[in-house]
């Protein structure tokens, strides 16, 4: 699949906030922008799987069995910025599209393909809860 030079822009934004946090104050900047005010900073963000959909960068990581996360970061493509940020732990996500597209004959139909689903089922021998994000 070839990626496009504005997702590329916009998968390197997110990347290099993930290499600050991994290098930097990992308590000043992760704790208030990541995870509130959890005092467990053993707990590393460690992405193990980046996707770019459009002006959306997907990220999700795991620790063993015990901690699975989704981070889904919304990024303006003409300046690089981070706009919103979506934050799911411990539940499996479904990303669908719901935009409406036009048919060759001009008429307009619902598609609704699943565009990307949480990778570590497999990994991870517990259940979660699901939640279906709609883009």
């Amino acid at each position: 699949m070839t990626i496009s030079e504005p997702e590329l822009q916009i998968r390197k934004s997110v990347e290099m906030l993930y290499d600050s946090l991994k290098h930097g104050d990992n308590e000043t900047v992760a704790k208030p922008l990541l995870t509130g005010e959890s005092l467990d900073l053993e707990f590393k963000f460690e992405p193990r799987n980046i996707t770019v959909i459009d002006d959306r960068v997907i990220v999700e990581g795991w620790e063993g069995n015990e901690a699975y996360w989704v981070h889904v970061w919304t990024v303006n493509v003409q300046d690089g910025l981070i706009t919103q940020f979506r934050e799911y732990f411990n539940t499996w996500i479904t990303v669908r599209d719901l935009r409406m597209s036009k048919s060759v004959w001009g008429q307009i139909k619902q598609i609704k393909p699943t565009i990307w689903k949480s990778e570590p089922q497999e990994h991870l021998n517990r259940s979660l809860p699901g939640l279906v994000l709609a883009i």
